[in-house]
């Protein structure tokens, strides 16, 4: 390890000197940090000449470090949403006959449910209209609305298994 000036001017001259490079996009005592562990890193097999030279110059490469970094970065995020732009969502023509049959199983279960039940059910899901809504429209207790609701669900539930 290099003798280092313990001196606190020395320490506020090498931190100027790398806040001078950083211009505001790195904090420079962060930098410092940096510098200082590749120093002592470096120092353990060779001999360091001029500490501060040494710790300005590795804080300068380490922000060029980060300002690669953030380049490769920005360029893969904007990779990755072209090819997301690119990816064609379509479902497969199987996918399409699959859901179409399920929904048409659904419709023919929706069919064997009770008037009330149905309705019930259908504007719980499809209008999305709460119990309290519902039983304000219809004219019936929550728990009722509730229990409709659950019986259908059981119901096609029961109705579309194996699908």
């Amino acid at each position: 390890m290099p003798s280092i000036s313990l001196d606190q001017a020395f320490w506020k001259r090498v931190l100027k000197d790398i806040a001078r490079q950083a211009r505001g996009d790195i904090d420079p005592e962060e930098l410092l940090n940096i510098a200082f562990l590749r120093l002592e890193h470096y120092s353990a097999d060779h001999t360091v000449k001029d500490p501060k030279a040494f710790l300005v110059q590795t804080a300068k490469n380490a922000l060029i470090d980060n300002y690669r970094h953030k380049q490769v970065s920005a360029r893969y995020a904007a990779d990755s949403l072209q090819n997301d732009k690119d990816r064609d969502e379509t479902p497969l023509q199987d996918e399409v006959f699959a859901s179409r049959a399920r929904l048409d199983r659904v419709k023919r279960g929706l069919d064997q449910l009770p008037t009330r039940t149905r309705e019930i059910f259908l504007m719980f899901r499809l209008e999305e209209l709460k119990c309290r809504e519902i039983a304000g429209r219809i004219g019936i207790s929550e728990s009722a609305i509730e229990k409709h609701i659950a019986k259908a669900m059981f119901f096609l539930n029961k109705w579309s298994e194996g699908w």
